[in-house]
């Protein structure tokens, strides 16, 4: 274990119940509605452009590019007014501490860089990131692996030779989990989102972060 690499809505942070409200709320304005069941069923893990996109398609409505960009601006605007409010999982921050201390640590997430530097700041571990990839970093989503390899290659910088089997992911959805192993890392799911059985494709699932250390991750996971 070299490197780890961090999803970031719903494995650090609490934020889907915020993101659905404001994709919801600016979905309305479109005539397109939306619940709950339907976003953790369907929309998540998708980055913003990607989930209106796809519940136009779902909803029939028309998808051009100016009626999904202005959508994503409300959203995005929405969602920005509840950064303060945004709290951290159990054992989120102790865990980055602790992995930081011994190996770079990044964020691969299909949220806005600038959200979660924002986030970060606020709860005061950006400075434990050794790069972060937003949405807007890169030109394809998860479930492609585009993401854990872009931030892998930030990581690289710090730790020249870095192999995708040598990196340790944190996911907590499905299409996550598939981007990682497509990259060739070694995933944990974590039960905030989705129950266990959904998370099988990981090499393994834990309910919380709370008590996982780096010592147990290597003799778990890389001892081999």
């Amino acid at each position: 274990m070299r490197a780890v690499l961090f999803d970031f809505d719903g494995v650090l942070v609490n934020s889907e119940p915020l993101h659905f409200g404001s994709l919801r709320d600016a979905l309305a304005r479109e005539g397109v509605a939306i619940d709950e069941a339907e976003y953790l069923g369907t929309y998540l893990a998708y980055d913003d452009r990607g989930a209106i996109r796809l519940a136009f398609e779902r909803h029939g409505v028309p998808s051009d590019r100016a009626r999904v960009e202005a959508v994503a601006r409300r959203k995005a605007e929405a969602f920005a007014a509840l950064l303060p409010t945004i709290p951290f999982f159990p054992g989120a921050k102790e865990l980055v501490a602790a992995l930081a201390a011994e190996v770079p640590v990044a964020i691969a997430s299909g949220a806005l860089h600038g959200e979660i530097e924002a986030i970060l700041t606020a709860g005061g571990i950006l400075d434990a990131f050794s790069a972060i990839v937003g949405a807007d970093d890169v030109s394809r989503g998860k479930p492609h692996p585009e993401p854990y390899l872009t931030a892998m290659a930030a990581v690289n910088g710090h730790d020249p030779g870095l192999r995708p089997a040598e990196c340790l992911v944190f996911e907590d959805a499905m299409p996550g989990i598939a981007a990682a192993r497509a990259a060739g890392m070694v995933v944990v799911a974590v039960t905030n989102s989705y129950p266990a059985e959904r998370l099988g494709a990981a090499q393994r699932v834990v309910a919380t972060l709370e008590g996982l250390t780096p010592a147990q991750l290597r003799r778990e996971l890389f001892s081999s």
